[in-house]
């Protein structure tokens, strides 16, 4: 029987890698099997962003998608299952409730620390081990890389954030997986556009660009987490909504293409 892939990985010729690791929609059987209702309904997974993305190819970028559900492991996540957001709540890298706060496993089910190293091994190293060796590729070939992670979430999430999220929220861990300048290049962008943004706001950037973003080595990593509302419904069937996602779409080719114009510059190109 031929393994489904757990992710796709399109290779291209310049330095940009865009990164897009809650797009899975697969829950394994056996996995599956443990879980209540709540689970198949793959609410917290970040919808339609290869669609919305679809430039990438024409930019060059490399796009690495995952293909297994965030419910099954995240791979945004520490491997050693540590929170990058000590005291605010969140969800693990085994995740054994929604964002709402809603369980996953029926009781007695959840993932016990054997079941976690097991899909930590399955399913996480896989899409890691292809991403440091894509970033190793691009930086050798260009001398910099930059990549971009990027994810989408529901605007309105009482159990993370209060309000409503803003459009853009751009993660740099502090400033600390990019140039100053880089981000700077992104946000002239952002500033001239019809939505919201903030800079290391509730979202500071997960495991992927905090680990893998080092600058002086010339990895430069940002994380953008979008509201859903700017492309798609956030309820089920959560239905992609092309005349919304028209307005965003340019911007965020926009900013990438500044990003990677600067990337480019500073290595010599």
């Amino acid at each position: 029987m031929t393994q489904e892939p757990l992710y796709t990985l399109v290779r291209g010729t310049r330095p940009l890698l865009i990164s897009i690791p809650h797009l899975g929609t697969r829950l394994p059987g056996d996995i599956a099997a443990r879980m209540n209702d709540v689970a198949p309904v793959l609410r917290d997974t970040d919808w339609h962003l290869d669609r919305l993305y679809g430039f990438a190819a024409g930019l060059g970028a490399s796009v690495l998608q995952a293909r297994v559900s965030r419910y099954a492991i995240d791979l945004n996540r520490p491997p050693g299952g540590e929170s990058l957001y000590p005291g605010q709540a969140t969800t693990g890298l085994c995740p054994v409730d929604t964002f709402r706060g809603e369980p996953l496993y029926r009781p007695g089910h959840e993932p016990d620390a054997a079941e976690q190293a097991r899909r930590l091994q399955a399913y996480w190293r896989p899409y890691h081990d292809a991403l440091a060796a894509e970033v190793q590729r691009l930086r050798e070939a260009h001398g910099a890389v930059l990549l971009w992670d990027a994810h989408s979430i529901a605007s309105h999430l009482p159990r993370l954030f209060e309000g409503k999220l803003p459009d853009l929220n751009f993660g740099t861990d502090g400033g600390r997986t990019c140039d100053a300048e880089l981000m700077d290049s992104v946000l002239a962008v952002a500033r001239d556009a019809p939505f919201t943004h903030v800079v290391n706001g509730r979202f500071k950037g997960g495991y992927i660009t905090r680990h893998y973003g080092a600058p002086r080595q010339g990895v430069h990593a940002i994380q953008l987490e979008m509201c859903q509302s700017l492309y798609m419904r956030e309820e089920p069937p959560f239905d992609y909504l092309p005349d919304t996602a028209a307005r965003v779409q340019p911007v965020l080719q926009a900013m990438l293409e500044a990003a990677l114009g600067y990337v480019e510059r500073r290595a010599g190109r």
